[in-house]
């Protein structure tokens, strides 16, 4: 009897299973229709049509008309557009028509947040919207330069002008000192690093998560904020054939001027290092020789379509930009397919793969031009040189009379052979099961797979280092494989006026990285790049390397909703990471919200210009483990290769010594914060404000302190070392200005952020950034009291017109300018930053004006400490010409060999106000496009960089050389300028 229980159970499950999806898969009638403007009666295409509580779904055609099988009759269809009233209706016939209410209020939209989505009039939380509506006007590479001055509380800057558009990006302030300052991405439900992979073209919608209640959901990776992006998926009934093309020419937006060659003789006569011949030449115009008109290509190409069943968005293109430095360049391929199939009723299924191929060349920047750096190159080569030596053709001109330059031409060649590449792979599978209309569960499987390859090549003829070292290359290359898994539970129910939505899931990720790395020397000549032909292969720098990672998470959320007026949310969220000791491994990161939606109160309901009114205020914790490398709280050892080839060690063995010192007690680096706000939506809808004010506290930061060395041979430890607070007010105000035949809307943010480091337990003074070798000081000093960055050096008095020299200050008194005079000379935190966009229609003209700006920071200008210190045989700028030369002569340029220090000579107000892009389109509507079944013809022209109001002096106030570091922020020294971008290009859709 037991046998045959045992044997039947399966034949039981299984008919079980045949009858639910039997009972699943029930037949019914084909409904067909048309959906329409309901004031217009215009068709509209693209409107979404579903069955509630099942997955039956399609999209109008482009004569407004649907088809759908397999209809219940009396079951529930709603019909939604983007712009119009969502509308349901209950089926009794077999053939509908729909009109749609134009919408003017953007509280229906759905806003998609942390393993979920809610409609923007219940949202608790800080979220911003990214506008993407002039995305394919702008000459934009990354995703993140589309972020820029379009949300309150987000700062993001463009640290140089080089080919590829990096971005540092910082949501509220900087939380971290040395861990990774950046969001957490997350495409498709995919967690990523940076988006340099994602063309912004595939960009459907884009979300910023930035107070701790939205971002908790992701716990120990979202402490510094979350961007959610969705990218574009098919419609059913809705075939589009899309084209974008950009033809772009970038130029630098500003010149910095030397001194000619009989200006730079006397200038080194007063110097006396070099001593020049009369009567030398201007040979050379080292900017015109460096600079160049940029070039930019970049074709999108996309193919949407779908059934009620099946739905698919395919797309592909080509980035190709040559910066505006000879010999700067980057390119990419990338490609996405994305496919969604409705397999059962109850069932979908879900593909997203995506591709892409990006390769650069690196110049070298942020160095003085005795260290190949190109930009202060330019200044300091003079203008008597000629490019190539006379003597020897293909040899770059080093006669300079002794002194230790090089021109911008040969430190160019020293890297034009450099290649940065990567191939990155993101594909994820998800599979959707629906209990019932109000419980699904969906289970997710992604792979992110990179594999990247650096090769130099420095050859051994033109250059003098390249000769120097008969020839150089390397070849590094590495994969990272980052596996995800994701399983989450949505539970959704409506009781009479209680709205419940109930949350779980678990989340699995791990990583494995390998590298290896080949250096070689001695080539015979520059024909052959590759290491096969180098005589010397590096014994001490080739090798291979491995590390593996993961993380183990729970998580949660309550939501309730209480007809529509009260609203609270609470997310848990459990992480346990390998990178640090058991004991101290998981982290759990809770949060709450709530929201008072006053405009739903009997008492406001006769404020007839009253749209919405809510009131929110949220508090949680997020942490951060970026800082810490793979194995942080192990002992670390560093090996060392003993050298085979000498007599008596040919069978030696390698030897260890201490790498770090080991932190058994290592904890997350946590961040709480609070956050209280206001939403106003008024005027018909044509008035939306958001007011918000936050406090974030970060604690237990991973920060390197300094340690006496003792017999030690590690002079730091990893510490969970100090304490940082943000504060700050972001304010948006959306408006519609006029609706009619002529319609403008303007969009205006600005974020005030305080920053400060609240202690620091055993190194009580960080210092870092040093720029020239000349003054040989660190320019930025943290400590506990201050905001991060500041810039620490003596502070400058003017001229003094009897001697000549830069007058500093005597902080302490004691008749002598020391070390101990040293103090705070500069902030590189602004006192706010904001952004203005304003968009204005007519029959089918479209222009576009983005303004966007920073107020209140410093910079400081450590280029003029090359171009205008007057210290070597260096080449200057024309302000030198302005130099005192005589007793009593009143100028702000000291003599030539004054006492150079960092001060606030080089410290400038960076606050500026720019025209970022002005773009202007025109739709092409005629009867005979559509004949020809052309959906959209929209030419366009657009400039980007317009116009800059600064009182900076360098080439743009938009800088810093330490890129993203959290720490160091607003120096420029020999950063690779800015551009100015002219456009044309077409969007085409069939």
């Amino acid at each position: 009897m037991a046998f045959l229980i045992r044997m039947t159970r399966p034949i039981f499950f299984f008919v079980l299973l045949c009858t639910q999806v039997t009972l699943f898969g029930q037949t019914g009638i084909t409904i067909r229709g048309r959906v329409q403007d309901g004031q217009t009666d215009a068709p509209i295409s693209g409107a979404t049509l579903t069955v509630t509580g099942t997955s039956l779904a399609t999209s109008t055609n482009e004569s407004g008309s649907f088809s759908l099988q397999n209809v219940p009759r009396g079951a529930t269809l709603t019909i939604s557009y983007i712009g119009y009233e969502t509308s349901t209706l209950v089926i009794q016939d077999d053939y509908i028509e729909v009109l749609l209410q134009p919408n003017t209020s953007s509280l229906e939209d759905v806003v998609v947040i942390g393993y979920g989505s809610v409609k923007r009039r219940d949202v608790t939380t800080a979220i911003s919207s990214v506008s993407l509506d002039d995305l394919n006007e702008r000459p934009i590479v990354s995703a993140g330069q589309a972020i820029q001055g379009r949300a309150a509380g987000v700062s993001v800057i463009q640290p140089n002008g080089a080919p590829g558009g990096e971005t540092s990006i910082r949501i509220r302030g900087t939380t971290s000192f040395n861990a990774n300052n950046d969001p957490l991405y997350v495409v498709d439900g995919v967690p990523v690093d940076n988006l340099n992979f994602l063309s912004p073209n595939d960009i459907a919608d884009m979300q910023i998560l930035k107070d701790a209640s939205s971002a908790a959901i992701y716990g120990s990776r979202a402490a510094n904020g979350v961007v959610l992006i969705t990218t574009k998926q098919g419609k059913a009934g809705d075939a589009k054939i899309a084209f974008n093309m950009q033809a772009t020419q970038n130029k630098v937006i500003s010149k910095l001027e030397s001194l000619n060659a009989a200006q730079y003789k006397e200038l080194q006569d007063e110097i006396g290092v070099v001593h020049l011949p009369e009567g030398l030449p201007d040979r050379t115009n080292w900017f015109d020789e460096t600079f160049t008109d940029g070039l930019m290509q970049n074709y999108q190409l996309s193919i949407a379509d779908g059934t009620d069943r099946l739905r698919y968005f395919l797309s592909g293109g080509y980035l190709n930009e040559s910066g505006i430095i000879e010999s700067s360049f980057y390119r990419r391929y990338n490609f996405r397919g994305n496919i969604e199939n409705n397999v059962r009723d109850w069932l979908k299924i879900n593909a997203n793969i995506a591709y892409s191929d990006d390769n650069r060349n690196g110049i070298n920047t942020g160095n003085g031009a005795n260290r190949g750096g190109v930009v202060l190159a330019v200044i300091n080569t003079p203008t008597y040189a000629e490019v190539w030596d006379p003597y020897n053709p293909s040899h770059y001109n080093t006669n300079f009379y002794g002194v230790n330059i090089t021109s911008p031409l040969e430190n160019i060649a020293r890297t034009k052979n450099n290649k940065g590449r990567e191939n990155r792979i993101i594909a994820s599978g998800s599979a959707t099961v629906t209990f019932s209309p109000a419980l699904n569960f969906r289970t997710m499987l992604s792979l992110d797979r990179r594999n990247g390859l650096t090769t130099t090549f420095l050859d051994p003829i033109s250059t003098s280092w390249g000769r120097t070292q008969y020839g150089q290359a390397s070849d590094s290359r590495n994969m990272n494989t980052v596996l995800t898994f994701d399983n989450v539970l949505n539970y959704n129910k409506q009781y009479g006026k209680h709205g419940v939505d109930v949350m779980a899931g678990t989340s699995w990720t791990a990583s494995d990285y390998r590298n290896s790395w080949i250096n070689g020397s001695h080539f015979r000549n520059d024909l052959i790049e590759t290491l096969n032909v180098a005589n010397r292969i590096s014994w001490t720098e080739t090798g291979s390397g491995a590390s593996q990672w993961a993380i183990m998470s729970l998580f949660g959320r309550i939501s309730y909703n209480f007809d529509g007026k009260y609203l609270l949310t609470a997310n848990l969220r459990g992480d346990g990471s390998s990178k640090l000791h058991p004991d101290y491994r998981w982290g759990t990161f809770p949060s709450v919200s709530a929201g008072w939606r006053l405009s739903a109160e009997n008492f406001l309901a006769d404020v007839a210009w009253l749209n919405d009114l809510k009131i929110r205020g949220g508090w949680g914790q997020t942490g951060n483990q970026s800082g810490l490398n793979d194995y942080a709280y192990l002992q670390m050892y560093r090996i060392n290769r003993v050298a085979w080839f000498v007599t008596g060690q040919e069978n030696a063995l390698p030897t260890i010594n201490q790498a770090n010192l080991r932190t058994r007690d290592l904890r997350w680096e946590t961040t709480t914060q609070a956050n209280v706000g206001v939403d106003f939506t008024g005027f018909s809808n044509r008035l939306t404000i958001n007011l918000d004010y936050y406090h974030k506290r970060t604690k237990d930061m991973l920060m390197f302190a300094q340690v006496p060395t003792g017999a030690a041979e590690v002079g730091s430890i990893m510490r969970n070392e100090g304490i940082m607070t943000n504060r700050g007010l972001e304010l948006n105000v959306s408006s519609k200005n006029l609706v009619n035949d002529v319609r403008w809307s303007t969009d205006f943010n600005i974020s005030f952020n305080r920053n400060k480091l609240v202690d620091l337990e055993l190194q009580k003074i960080y210092s870092a950034a040093r720029t020239s070798d000349f003054i040989s000081e660190d320019v930025v000093r943290n400590e506990p009291g201050r905001p991060l960055g500041g810039f620490f050096g003596y502070i400058s008095d003017g001229v003094d017109p009897e001697t000549g020299e830069l007058m500093y200050r005597d902080i302490n008194g004691d008749g002598r300018i020391s070390s101990s005079d040293r103090t705070y000379i500069g902030d590189p935190n602004p006192d706010f930053i904001f952004g203005l966009t304003n968009n204005i229609s007519y029959k089918g003209f479209h222009l576009s004006v983005f303004l966007q700006g920073s107020y209140g920071n410093d910079v400081f200008n450590a280029s003029r400490i090359e171009t205008e210190g007057m210290y070597d045989g260096k080449n200057q700028s024309v302000r030198v010409l302005e130099r005192w030369r005589v007793p009593g002569q009143q100028t702000v340029v000291p003599k030539a060999g004054f006492d150079l220090k960092n001060s606030s000579y080089f410290v400038e107000d960076g606050s500026y106000l720019r025209v970022k892009n002005i773009s202007l389109s025109y739709d092409v509507n005629s009867a005979r496009l559509g004949n020809l079944g052309i959906r959209k013809l929209q030419p366009f022209i657009s400039v980007s960089n317009v116009l800059t109001v600064t009182k900076y002096t360098g080439f743009d106030p938009e800088v810093n050389q330490w890129g993203n570091n959290g720490a160091v922020q607003g120096i420029d020294w020999g950063t690779y300028p800015q551009n100015r971008a002219f456009v044309a290009g077409l969007n085409l859709e069939f």
